[in-house]
């Protein structure tokens, strides 16, 4: 065998197969649904189509698509949505992403609305099928006043809605036990998150509808519930964190005992609607996804233990189970997500669906190395390494390369060592990625998540910085050639390093957060208070606003700095992009912008996705002077 000679090329010029058109065009999302009578629900993602998302089924080996033209499968409500779907007995019902309201869709039917509440968005619904009606979240729209969260029942019949609870800021995962006698669901009110901490109802129903005798299963000040479901009329699973790590509890006649005690995490940050990490067998087993510094793992809790799948995926997500059949989404270190179908009883799996059927040669993936390093405070700090990789480059001169310090969002996110595809994206051209769990992400227990309490814009920043030093003390990177970036939360992460810190040479905000004071005054209500708890109440903090705020410090930000924007970003609004942008050309600071007609918190359609990655990988090119394999010619750097 003739072994392949690499050609000796600067790192950041490599050709790549891992193009922005293949990340952007010929990738979709997969979310799993449900599996009903051997059939399989999941919503998908059509970036051509201006990223529309659309119900998916495969039943009887043939698979096809049930939304019609014309409908966006996609829920509004704490503007991030979820559970924007429920299917019973082949009837699916969904929410419009245009009108917010529910339809209908009967097998081999056109959808029709079964909500005409123009003011209202609709989430997280469930079947009461001895009432026929849906129990759902709505989030009430009213002129400038806060919007209102509440628990309703929906009749199938007459579309008239009751009101079972308006009592609290916010409410959650309504499950309604096998009779259709009692009902599950979480409810917080501000200054609190979710995954800060929560309480569990319970209740009966009246003759009536209505609930009666609600009675608190679980939830204090310092515990986050996540994922109520019923294992039977009588027995309420949960997940807790109230040992630290989110484990799985029950609770059956008033109380309540846990089913399996690990030193890891089994539920997730409850960002949206519909999430799920476990399911019930019809042996009443339990299915589980098991994260522990987010390394991945599947299997059934039986006889108090945890039982691991031998399955090639290193993440698990939104689990799904009916029967003796599992389905979730799945990926490896070298495998896109996939959606899968697990046989509990053979241990044999099928492969649904590919999120690209775009085949890479391994040649190109860089696979993550955990790390964990020292930080401030006498701390560690956690995340995963991917060195440059290219089958037909190596580097010239004994060149170290450039680093990409990758902040995930949230900040309560996690980063996993699943293959990404924008990471290949970059290692493939000869960039190294640092992906850091920086104080404050999930998978690592509560602690860890409550660290970064009153201290954002400080200790993730000492994260990202530390992991950045940690890399060029081992010479594994350029350190004259540190970048680093972010999206939303992990926008502001980067904006702040590269103002407050003079160890990054340029970094980009992906509609990252500048201004602080007008963050808290001007976002939507489901994060309106967030900042209480990671930074502190304004009354009480206004100084510490004004000095984490890049915006107020912009003349100590001197290098270069490229912004994308959507402009319909309710989350982030594009002043805060905005505004930064203009300091840094007032202040000569090279800076480059780009704006989204028509995107929110995030990239939707392909041909924005395809945009900004391009346009960042010419920002970075002329910054550090190298010529990469595609730019976009008519990039603008303001002061360059």
């Amino acid at each position: 065998m003739i072994k392949q000679k690499h050609i000796s090329q600067p790192y950041g010029t490599w050709e790549s197969p891992i193009t922005a058109n293949l990340i952007a065009g010929k990738t979709v999302s997969l979310n799993p649904l449900k599996i009903e009578n051997n059939s399989f629900y999941w919503l998908e993602s059509r970036p051509t189509e201006s990223g529309r998302l659309v119900v998916m089924r495969r039943s009887e080996g043939k698979t096809e698509i049930m939304t019609p033209v014309g409908f966006n499968v996609r829920s509004r409500v704490h503007e991030y949505g979820g559970g924007a779907v429920l299917i019973t007995n082949g009837v699916i019902y969904f929410v419009d992403y245009d009108s917010q309201q529910i339809f209908c869709q009967k097998p081999d039917k056109h959808p029709y609305a079964i909500t005409k509440s123009i003011n209202s968005r609709f989430a997280d619904m469930q079947f009461d099928s001895i009432r026929n009606r849906i129990i759902c979240v709505q989030e009430e729209h009213n002129n400038d006043s806060e919007p209102l969260n509440k628990l309703i029942a929906i009749n199938l019949e007459s579309g008239f809605i009751d009101i079972l609870d308006d009592e609290h800021d916010f409410v959650s995962s309504p499950r309604i036990d096998n009779n259709c006698n009692n009902l599950a669901w979480l409810t917080w009110d501000h200054p609190n998150m979710p995954w800060d901490n929560n309480t569990l109802w319970i209740s009966e129903f009246s003759n009536g509808g209505f609930l009666k005798k609600k009675k608190i299963v679980a939830g204090s000040s310092e515990e986050s519930i996540f994922q109520p479901e019923w294992f039977d009329a009588r027995k309420l699973i949960y997940i807790s964190d109230r040992s630290n790590w989110w484990n799985l509890y029950m609770y059956t006649d008033q109380k309540t005992f846990p089913i399996y005690l690990d030193d890891a995490e089994y539920g997730l940050p409850q960002w949206a609607f519909g999430m799920s990490t476990y399911g019930i067998t019809e042996d009443n087993y339990i299915i589980a996804t098991r994260n522990q510094g987010g390394l991945c793992q599947l299997g059934i809790i039986r006889n108090s233990n945890f039982e691991l799948f031998d399955l090639p995926f290193t993440e698990f997500t939104n689990i799904c189970v009916e029967k003796n059949k599992v389905m979730f989404l799945g990926s490896s270190s070298i495998a896109v997500s996939q959606l899968v179908s697990l046989d509990i009883n053979s241990g044999k799996y099928e492969v649904i669906r590919l999120s690209s059927t775009v085949v890479i040669d391994p040649g190109y993936i860089s696979e993550a190395e955990q790390l964990e390093f020292c930080t401030s405070e006498a701390m560690v700090a956690f995340g995963f390494y991917y060195r440059p990789k290219n089958l037909k480059y190596v580097s010239s001169n004994n060149e170290l390369p450039p680093l990409i310090v990758r902040g995930h969002g949230g900040p309560t996110g996690f980063s996993s060592n699943s293959l990404n595809l924008p990471i290949q994206f970059w290692t493939s051209r000869g960039f190294a990625v640092l992906d850091v769990n920086y104080r404050g992400s999930s998978g690592f227990g509560r602690k860890y998540r409550k660290l970064l309490e009153g201290k954002w814009g400080v200790s993730d920043v000492d994260d990202m910085v530390n992991g950045a030093l940690n890399l060029v003390e081992k010479k594994e990177v350029d350190r004259k050639r540190l970048i680093i970036r972010g999206g939303s939360a992990g926008g502001y992460t980067a904006l702040a390093a590269l103002t407050f810190r003079n160890i990054f040479s340029a970094g980009a905000s992906h509609y990252g957060i500048g201004d602080l004071i007008s963050l808290s005054q001007d976002t939507h209500k489901f994060e309106s208070y967030y900042l209480e708890t990671i930074i502190g109440k304004l009354s009480k903090n206004k100084n510490r606003y004004f000095e984490r705020s890049p915006i107020n410090h912009a003349n100590q930000l001197k290098c270069p700095v490229i912004f994308l924007q959507g402009t319909e970003d309710k989350v982030v609004p594009p002043n805060q992009a905005e505004t930064m942008v203009d300091a840094l050309k007032s202040n000569g600071v090279p800076v480059s912008y780009l704006s989204f007609e028509g995107e929110g918190h995030g990239f939707r359609k392909d041909i924005n996705i395809e945009k900004a990655l391009i346009a960042e990988l010419t920002f970075y090119g002329r910054i550090f002077n190298f010529e990469p394999d595609n730019i976009l010619e008519d990039l603008k750097i303001y002061n360059y």
